[in-house]
C-alpha cells in the first residue's frame, strides 16, 4: 500500500504496508517468526490462536472467509527490501457476529443517522474472545517502531478502503497506550479467570476457598458426575475422528439453541486435529459407553483457553464439572498459569475464577460518531471498574487472603 515512517532510535524507518488476503499468502516460516506464533514446545509466550495452523485452519474449512463475512486483509509492515517487520490478523467484516465485543448499539446508532457502518476493518482471531496479541512483531525487531507502524497501517486501511472504523480486540493491556496515542478509542469488558498460584492439586487450591465454598464444590463435582458419568481427557493421538464426530454433535445441539447458527464447520475440527492436535484438550463426559458431552480447548505455553462447549444429555453440574473443574484440574498438572474460560459468566466467580479487565481500541473515522463513542466509553470503562471492584469482594477465597481477594490484571500468553 502506502509508504510510512517508523521511528526508531530517534530516526525515521522507512517501510510498507500490504495487505494479505489469506494467511496463506504467509509462508509458515514467515509467520512463525512473529512473537507468540510458534508452538509451546519451541517458546514460551505462545498463544495456539495466533498459530498459523489454527488461523489457515479457519480459513481453509470456509469458516472465516468473505462468505461468511469475514475477508481476510491481513496487514504486513515490510522494510524496503520486504523483509517481514510486522502482522496484524484482520478481516474487512459485513456484520459484527463472532466477536464478543459488542457494538451492534453502535453501528445502529450510526445507520440511523444515515451512515455506513458495514463493513468495518476488524483486528482480531474470529469467534475467539481470548486475549492474545493483535500487533505481532518479528523477532528481533523493534517492538515500539513495529507496533506504531502497525497502528497507523490499520488507520491508513481503514481509510483507503473508505470503512467506517477499525476495531482491535482482546489485546493486552500494555498496547493500549500506543493505539491510544494513535487515535484509536479505549474500551473495556469482563472476564473471569483461575490463576494457578502454585498450587500441586485441586486440593491445594480447595484449600484457599472458605470453608462452605470449598464444601460446595465438592458436592457439586460429586454430583456431577452422580448416574455413572466418566470424564476422559484427550489430547494428541487420543483425539481421534469418531472424537471429533461427537464433539461436533455436542457443539451444533447446544450452539444451535443458544446461538442460531454455529460459527464453526465440522472441517474444522478435522482440520486443527490434524495440524494442532498436541495443542488441544477435549474434555468429554461419557454415560453407558458413549461420549454425551464435552469441551475444547487450547493449550498455550502459560494459558489453558477453554473455549465451546455442547452435550445431548442434560445432568445437574456437568457443564462446570467439564468447562470449569476440569479445566483446573488440568492447568494445575501441566504448570499453566492461567485458565481463559471464555466470555461472560458471573457463575464462574464461585468455582475460583477471578474477575478480570479485558481491553480493545477503536478507531473509529466519522467525527461525529467518534464524539459519541468517546464520551460513551467514559462511562462504560467507569462502570466496568466499579464491577470489578465488587466482584473482587465476592471471591469465594478466604478472607484473609488479600491477594486472592482482588481483582486480576488482564494477563495473556
Amino acid at each position: 500500500m502506502d509508504q510510512g515512517g517508523a521511528g526508531g532510535s530517534g530516526t525515521q524507518a522507512q517501510y510498507a504496508v500490504r495487505i494479505a488476503t489469506g494467511i496463506g499468502a504467509f509462508t509458515e516460516q514467515e509467520w512463525e517468526s512473529l512473537g507468540g506464533t510458534t508452538p509451546a514446545a519451541l517458546e514460551t509466550d505462545y498463544n495456539p490462536f495466533l498459530s498459523f495452523a489454527f488461523l489457515t485452519s479457519l480459513e481453509d474449512s470456509g469458516c472465516a472467509v468473505r462468505a461468511t463475512g469475514w475477508q481476510g486483509h491481513h496487514l504486513r509492515l515490510e522494510a524496503p527490501d520486504g523483509r517481514l517487520l510486522g502482522a496484524a490478523p484482520c478481516y474487512v467484516k459485513s456484520h459484527s457476529q463472532g466477536e464478543y465485543v459488542f457494538d451492534h448499539g453502535w453501528a445502529d446508532a450510526f445507520e440511523r443517522a444515515g451512515g455506513s457502518y458495514y463493513p468495518k476493518l476488524q483486528c482480531s482471531i474470529p469467534f475467539t474472545p481470548a486475549a492474545g496479541p493483535r500487533l505481532l512483531v518479528a523477532k528481533g525487531e523493534d517492538a515500539g517502531a513495529v507496533k506504531a507502524g502497525l497502528a497507523a497501517g490499520l488507520k491508513l486501511v481503514t481509510d483507503k478502503l473508505g470503512v467506517s472504523s477499525a476495531h482491535v480486540t482482546f489485546l493486552p493491556e500494555d498496547d493500549v497506550p500506543g493505539l491510544e496515542s494513535a487515535g484509536f478509542l479505549h474500551r473495556t469488558d469482563q472476564q473471569f479467570h483461575f490463576f494457578n498460584e502454585g498450587f500441586s492439586s485441586y486440593d491445594d487450591f480447595l484449600a484457599t476457598l472458605a470453608s462452605r465454598k470449598r464444601k460446595a464444590l465438592k458436592k457439586e463435582r460429586r454430583e456431577a458426575l452422580a448416574d455413572g458419568i466418566s470424564i476422559d481427557r484427550l489430547t494428541g493421538k487420543a483425539i481421534t475422528e469418531s472424537a471429533w464426530d461427537d464433539f461436533f454433535a455436542f457443539y451444533m445441539d447446544t450452539g444451535g439453541r443458544k446461538w442460531g447458527r454455529p460459527y464453526l464447520n465440522r472441517e474444522f475440527f478435522s482440520l486443527v486435529g490434524e495440524r494442532m492436535a498436541d495443542d488441544i484438550l477435549l474434555v468429554m463426559a461419557k454415560r453407558n459407553g458413549r461420549y454425551i458431552a464435552g469441551a475444547i480447548n487450547f493449550i498455550g505455553s502459560q494459558t489453558l483457553f477453554g473455549r465451546n462447549w455442547g452435550c445431548i444429555e442434560d445432568h445437574p453440574f456437568l457443564h462446570f464439572e467439564v468447562c470449569y473443574h476440569q479445566a483446573i484440574d488440568f492447568a494445575i498438572e501441566r504448570g499453566l498459569k492461567v485458565v481463559e474460560a471464555g466470555a461472560q459468566g458471573e457463575h464462574k466467580l464461585a468455582r475460583g475464577y477471578r474477575p478480570v479487565t479485558t481491553h480493545s481500541a477503536h478507531y473509529i473515522a466519522h467525527p461525529g460518531l467518534r464524539r459519541a463513542i468517546a464520551d460513551y466509553l467514559v462511562r462504560e470503562r467507569r462502570e466496568v471498574e466499579r464491577m470489578g471492584e465488587y466482584l473482587g469482594d465476592h471471591t469465594p477465597f478466604r478472607k484473609g487472603d488479600s491477594a486472592l481477594n482482588e481483582p486480576a490484571s488482564s494477563k495473556t500468553d
